[in-house]
């Protein structure tokens, strides 16, 4: 691999065949066993990413995000640790890392969100659980559960018995 195309920081902490994807820009971060990282990501510090995911391209992972094993995530997912950013403090001075705090976000195992989603910070996404392309997810999205939409709502659940992928195409609820 061309070390000039990937930014990867000392102490970034990578797990066994990780797999890394160009112009990536990774520090303070882990990243478990057999997880593959695409092209043009960062994943910043303190930020987990576990074994066996998949980071697809164009996909922002801030501090504070914690994601379990065999989680995918779609391309240009974001995710977003600050619930009121600012630029600068009440004085006017640009922010520093003290000026505000960092809310934790955890996507549990097996989860999958789809391209172009966007997940605010204090949320938990349950095992088994898939978000739909584009969604905005603002609260906590139940394991087995599909949602979808701005902001992401439930579409029906994933039988909690099955892998079974035909299961996931079949309405089980629907609000």
């Amino acid at each position: 691999m061309n070390e000039n195309l990937v930014a990867v920081a000392d102490d970034v902490k990578l797990g066994a065949n990780v797999k890394l994807g160009k112009f990536i820009n990774l520090y303070g971060c882990s990243i478990g066993d057999h997880t593959k990282i695409g092209p043009f990501v960062e994943i910043q510090k303190n930020a987990e990413i576990g074994k066996n995911c998949k980071i697809s391209s164009h996909s922002f992972i801030c501090d504070g995000v914690v994601i379990e094993d065999n989680v995918f995530v779609g391309h240009n997912v974001t995710f977003i640790n600050d619930l009121y950013p600012r630029a600068t403090t009440s004085s006017g001075e640009l922010q520093v890392e003290a000026d505000w705090a960092c809310i934790r976000t955890t996507i549990k195992r097996n989860a999958s969100i789809g391209s172009s989603s966007t997940i605010l910070c204090g949320v938990t996404v349950g095992e088994h659980a898939i978000v739909g392309a584009g969604s905005v997810v603002t609260k906590d999205v139940q394991p087995y559960s599909i949602v979808a939409g701005n902001p992401a709502r439930l579409l029906r659940t994933i039988p909690k018995e099955t892998d079974d992928e035909s299961a996931i195409s079949q309405p089980q609820s629907t609000i």
